[in-house]
């Protein structure tokens, strides 16, 4: 188990993606004006942890086994889909969602289907992605020569 954690790349990624999950909760208390333990765990806002992880993990093993590397190679397009997805894919699949609630909500207030909505916040904005990716490439640099 210790070998785990010394695995500089993993830790760099794990401590990035938490960073940025911390401040989607802080970006969301400050706009919101209140706590929401979702944005723990839940998907989308800003940044993308997604993005900020995937990119941590790009820059982490170029600057370990050179950006000439089949492994950065290999971080580097993982990086790029997980982007992609996070603002494309399942941003769309978020903007579906709103508009089927609305359809179920005046469904359901007419009385002809239980009210359940879908979850709606599930992917990010371009500037979330490009945020979150700054971030991650900014501190895989600065944790990587700390560490």
């Amino acid at each position: 188990m210790s070998s785990i954690f010394n695995n500089k790349i993993l830790v760099i990624t794990m401590v990035v993606w938490a960073i940025a999950q911390g401040l989607k909760v802080f970006v969301g208390v400050v706009r919101e004006k209140k706590f929401n333990f979702k944005w723990f765990i839940g998907t989308g806002g800003m940044p993308s942890s997604h993005a900020a992880g995937a990119t941590a993990l790009a820059v982490s093993c170029g600057l370990q086994e050179g950006f000439s590397s089949v492994i950065f190679a290999l971080a580097a397009v993982f990086a790029m889909v997980t982007m992609f997805d996070a603002q494309g894919v399942r941003r769309s699949a978020g903007q579906q969602a709103v508009i089927l609630n609305q359809i179920l909500e005046d469904i359901y207030l007419k009385g002809e289907l239980e009210n359940k909505r879908l979850l709606e916040l599930i992917g990010h904005t371009p500037l979330q992605v490009i945020i979150g990716s700054i971030l991650g490439m900014v501190l895989a640099v600065f944790f990587y020569h700390v560490w």
